[in-house]
């Protein structure tokens, strides 16, 4: 019998229901707003120094289309199986084993949570002139405030998110236009040469690897999704859109003021105000999502629904973490994280399709065994070919562990039933 839906649980150690299920507008504006994230604005502002406007343009289609659709394939399992990405890992990774894949997706989403309060309390002090003794007060002021939204669940998400992202979208229209604006028009930002050189390689993996470890959790969100159709179209919506426009707008910086930071360009622009409020809401749409992620792969680590208090725990963590200088460590962050949270997604993708057909037992009635070596090996080589790999990093990651995962899966069915055969004739 079908769970029965209540609108204010979030469902976190379970499918979630159809009666519960969201629409189009709900989960495109979250995941709009989990993408308009400062630190995808620096990754534009590096390509915007090393391109031409109009590589500029192909690029970042290029990669964010990668990203897009990643999401999207995620999105449709999530959707269709009720489960996100840390439930699946019980399928893809045993009971025991999933704990891995909690362990790394609850780690990264603590990492950027610690990055954004920093980073927020950092500009504030330096923006407003605040004595350098407020940097640790206003830390431990966002780092517990941003989480409220999070603690409420989808509803709060949601609320913000819609609240928020057309006031970003109003203020980064009206930035691109003064920028578009300075630059002389079209034919100026045309005649704009780089600075720098960028390979299109290390475009494409700033591009995709700067936010696939969000793309990879975002089931959290399209598994609320009414159906496969919009499951698909608000990842694009979020991933190709979203995260497209970060890119542009921290680009548009980078060639007309030699500046990739949105802050800074609007505080150049004359729009300091705004580039306040700008700063608050695309952090706060972020860290919101990000420690509500934690709290997922937390729940399903200790398999009790104890959302709120490890929510809040997880945001005294990234508060503590910030304190400690997260925000020196970003490159290098994200560097192992194209790495390591890649492969998950990879897995997840083989097992659905490839391993169940298409379609999970029900979470609470499925026999899975402790470990599941096949989906934990897969993940291994993904990751280590991930890492040691010239190419694209994340894209590595993710087509290696489905591969590894299709070749362990078939070579352990062949294994299987030779010894079913060594059975039958003994």
């Amino acid at each position: 019998m079908d769970q029965a839906p209540d609108l204010d649980h979030d469902y976190p150690l379970s499918e979630v229901p159809a009666g519960a299920r969201k629409g189009l507008l709900s989960t495109s504006i979250l995941l709009f707003g989990f993408t308009f994230f400062t630190a995808t604005m620096f990754a534009g502002g590096k390509m915007g120094m090393a391109f031409d406007f109009k590589t500029l343009i192909w690029a970042s289609i290029a990669g964010n289309l990668l990203l897009g659709l990643y999401a999207a394939v995620l999105g449709y399992i999530a959707c269709h199986s009720g489960l996100n990405s840390v439930l699946m890992g019980r399928f893809c990774f045993g009971e025991t084993g999933s704990k891995l894949s909690d362990f790394l997706l609850g780690f990264t989403q603590i990492g950027w949570y610690a990055w954004g309060t920093a980073t927020i309390a950092l500009v504030l002090v330096k923006m407003l002139q605040l004595p350098q003794g407020w940097t640790v007060p206003l830390m431990v002021l966002f780092g517990m405030g941003f989480s409220l939204t999070a603690f409420i669940g989808y509803k709060g998400l949601d609320l913000l998110s819609r609240v928020a992202v057309p006031a970003m979208l109003a203020l980064l229209l009206w930035s691109i236009w003064l920028a578009t604006r300075d630059a002389g028009g079209l034919d100026g930002l045309l005649a704009i040469q780089p600075k720098e050189s960028m390979s299109w390689n290390m475009a494409i993996t700033l591009v995709f690897g700067t936010f696939v470890s969000g793309a990879t959790q975002a089931t959290n969100w399209t598994r609320f999704a009414r159906d496969g159709k919009t499951a698909v179209l608000s990842s694009l919506v979020g991933f190709f859109i979203g995260n497209g426009l970060m890119i542009m707008v921290g680009a548009y910086g980078a060639m007309v003021y030699q500046q990739p930071d949105i802050v800074e360009v609007m505080v150049l622009q004359g729009l300091s105000i705004a580039a306040v409020v700008m700063l608050f809401l695309n952090i706060w749409t972020t860290q919101d999502n990000t420690i509500y992620n934690f709290a997922a792969a937390g729940c399903n680590m200790i398999r009790q629904d104890r959302r709120g208090t490890i929510t809040l725990i997880g945001a005294g963590v990234g508060t503590l973490l910030a304190i400690g200088g997260m925000s020196d460590l970003l490159i290098p962050f994200l560097i192992l994280l194209g790495s390591i949270i890649p492969p998950i997604g990879g897995v997840i993708v083989a097992d659905f399709f490839y391993g169940h057909k298409g379609r999970y037992p029900r979470l609470s009635t499925a026999e899975l065994p402790r470990f599941n070596w096949v989906g934990l090996s897969a993940y291994s080589i993904g990751a280590l070919c991930a890492y040691f790999s010239p190419w694209v990093a994340p894209l590595v990651g993710i087509l290696v562990a489905a591969l590894s995962y299709i070749l362990l899966f078939e070579l352990q069915g062949a294994r299987a039933g030779r010894q079913q055969l060594g059975a039958v004739d003994a």
